[in-house]
């Protein structure tokens, strides 16, 4: 009987991705930084703040998070547990809507403000359009997400983020699918005095040929591509019915399944 597993894109079994919110200043060097080393973040935003001096001016989203994700933190970054259900759903509508004018594309991602959030609220973001949420907190562990809307990263750039990328960077294992998720604010940087975290990091972590750069999205929507995959009842073949291509594995041999297509393995 044959071993297939599922791969990342190209083959790559290792994925790291970064997740930073509230918009501020301290974004522009952030992203200076992770273009540098060829790694994606996701920007969680508040599209009803523009009052804040101290935050990026809406109008300069789209230019400056290009190539990255901007995601919904919603509209004015309430503690959404104690809210009302019906204000929480214009919360979300409210914060896609404006971001959506300022993207160029559907914003289906979030992390809860202040790590708020009930078993409602995730019950009902995906009728909102939203397909993950981040919470708070570390998991240490460098597992995929079981629920993605309820996504805990690998832990937060104060927490253990050299000592945890050099584990990550080691993992070679090629019988599990790793992800690195690490997530926090911008500006804690400048607070502690510490952005050499961060740009070691970087270093350390990216331009490597064995992980995937992704966004939490991208990462989102390739797991949900793949398990769309279709098989034959005898592995004799594979129907990808989505429109980008997955890879696998088939006894230690990869292989890319395109879009539309069906393939003999």
């Amino acid at each position: 009987m044959k071993i297939i597993y599922t791969c990342f894109p190209e083959g790559k079994h290792k994925v790291l991705t970064m997740s930073y919110d509230d918009g501020r200043e301290e974004d522009r060097r952030l992203v200076s930084l992770f273009n540098e080393y060829g790694i994606k973040g996701t920007f969680n935003l508040n599209a009803g703040i523009d009052w804040d001096e101290k935050r990026i001016p809406i109008q300069e989203y789209k230019e400056l998070y290009q190539g990255h994700e901007i995601a919904s933190h919603t509209y004015t970054h309430p503690t959404i547990e104690r809210c009302p259900i019906e204000q929480v759903i214009s919360q979300v509508i409210e914060d896609r809507k404006g971001l959506e004018k300022l993207a160029g594309y559907p914003v289906r991602g979030m992390a809860y403000p202040n790590g708020s959030y009930t078993k409602q609220i995730q019950d009902i973001l995906p009728s909102l359009g939203i397909q993950y949420s981040r919470v708070v907190g570390n998991s240490d562990q460098f597992a995929m997400p079981r629920n993605y809307l309820e996504w805990k990263a690998t832990c937060h750039h104060n927490h253990n983020l050299i000592e945890l990328g050099q584990q990550f960077i080691d993992l070679f294992k090629t019988q599990y699918l790793y992800m690195m998720y690490v997530w926090g604010h911008s500006y804690e940087f400048t607070d502690k005095n510490n952005w050499e975290v961060i740009e070691e990091f970087c270093k350390l972590a990216g331009h490597r040929d064995d992980i995937w750069y992704a966004t939490n999205i991208e990462i989102y929507d390739y797991m949900e591509a793949a398990g769309r995959l279709q098989y034959a009842a005898d592995a004799s073949f594979v129907y990808n019915p989505s429109a980008v291509s997955v890879w696998i594995s088939v006894d230690d041999k990869l292989i890319e399944i395109p879009g539309g297509k069906q393939i003999e393995i």
